[in-house]
């Protein structure tokens, strides 16, 4: 999000006006243009700089509000805040940019611009013709904001928090939590996906439960001998409320991790030298899929969608490594696609696979186990889904095995399909 030169700004304004009026009202779901909502808006906002949709007046207490306001009053610069329903089917076709280009071009005034989707949590902001702030400076507060808050919180409570830590002189460090680990970057490359963490510490406790075992039964064969009886195992298995703690846990380390990954590819990015022929190619699908892989992570509602983030943001590290390579006039290096039925299993092993069901044939990168799986005519590990296997839903990560069949995933992505 770069502060556009106020001419570029207005071009901009009146292709996205443009494009938007030729949605027809059938489509678009309400009698208002794109520039008359927009309108709307930005009128309510020269009175209240924060904005609440109707949908959320009733959700969001008057006590938050005020919360919000005495915060954004404590910077020192206007700040304007947007809290609303978004749907491909509204007047800004469910775009938060959409929001931000078309409000601050009808309200034209210097300030931080901030919008939010009820339904999420993820704020998404411009500066306009702020001198003392830019839009790089905002985004380690709202990273750091939606740290602090938890997957419960409330989209006011993520504001209000975003707005406490820029009135802050500094950003205060993190308060280490057990759950943290120390932090990515000390083993960003050694430790995997989080999913492989989460497996090893119950593998591990697995191994503690089968060795106090052992023990027990070596102390019992010390004493008189019985007769045997034949024993009935119990199969090992998580209690469903550990199984859900474990799983917020997993995603919530994941998101944590991904964004901080897509915040480093992207000052990765903008310091590669200009390219052209074969590494701009690169260069550009880098930037699309890392633009994509933000896009899901700002408006994940589950684990899957995470995810598919963390794919994106996959294919855009190695589209940038690839581009790195032909600029340095090196051999691209083949790194081989993430599994298919699960990605946090790791790269896929070998050979792509073919899976038949019902005479249909998919040809997907596995891993070793999940080959193996199938190999002895079992079901593979796959990613839990809201119902089953993750392939199970009809969402655009089912329906094309994270990217791995059909057409480019953050193409996909940015025709809005991940919301369809």
């Amino acid at each position: 999000m770069k502060v556009l030169p106020k001419l570029t700004a207005v071009v901009l304004t009146a292709v996205v006006t443009l494009l938007m009026l030729t949605v027809t009202p059938a489509q678009a779901g309400t009698t208002q243009t794109p520039a008359e909502r927009a309108r709307e808006i930005a009128t309510a906002l020269e009175k209240d700089r924060l904005y609440v949709d109707p949908a959320y007046q009733a959700a969001l207490p008057e006590s938050m509000r005020a919360d919000v306001r005495a915060k954004t009053k404590a910077l020192g610069y206007p700040v304007y805040s947007i809290v609303l329903p978004l749907t491909p089917s509204d007047a800004f076709q469910g775009k938060e940019s959409n929001v931000l280009t078309l409000v601050i071009d009808a309200l034209d005034r210097p300030g931080l611009y901030v919008v939010i989707d009820g339904g999420s949590r993820f704020p998404w902001y411009q500066v306009h013709e702020l001198s003392q702030l830019d839009d790089d400076q905002v985004r380690p507060y709202r990273q750091r904001a939606l740290a602090d808050t938890g997957y419960d919180a409330g989209p006011t409570e993520v504001l209000a928090r975003m707005y406490e830590l820029l009135a802050s002189p500094v950003l205060p460090p993190v308060k280490p939590t057990e759950s943290d680990g120390g932090g990515r970057d000390a083993d960003a490359d050694s430790a995997g996906p989080s999913g492989v963490k989460v497996a090893l510490f119950i593998v591990l406790g697995t191994a503690v439960l089968v060795g106090l075992s052992l023990v027990i039964d070596r102390a019992r064969r010390g004493g008189p001998r019985r007769p045997r009886r034949p024993r009935r195992e119990k199969s090992f298995s998580i209690p469903p409320h550990v199984a859900a703690t474990v799983a917020a846990e997993q995603r919530r380390q994941l998101t944590r991790e991904t964004a901080l990954e897509l915040t480093t590819l992207g000052s990765k990015l903008a310091a590669l030298p200009s390219a052209h022929g074969l590494g701009l190619s690169h260069q550009q699908a880098a930037l699309d899929a890392r633009q994509a892989a933000e896009k899901v992570l700002d408006s994940s509602e589950d684990l899957v969608d995470v995810v598919g983030a963390m794919v994106l943001l996959d294919k855009a590290r190695r589209e940038y490594d690839a581009a790195v390579a032909v600029a340095a006039d090196r051999p691209i290096d083949a790194v081989p696609e993430l599994c298919a039925f699960n990605p946090l299993h790791g790269r896929s092993s070998g050979r792509k696979t073919q899976v038949k069901s019902d005479g249909a044939t998919l040809t997907l990168p596995l891993c070793a186990d999940c080959r193996r799986a199938l190999e002895r005519g079992q079901a593979p590990s796959s990613l839990p889904g809201a119902d089953g296997p993750y392939w199970h839903g009809d969402d655009l990560w089912a329906r094309t095995f994270f990217g791995a069949i059909g057409d480019d995933l953050a193409g996909a992505v940015s025709r809005g399909d991940h919301r369809s």
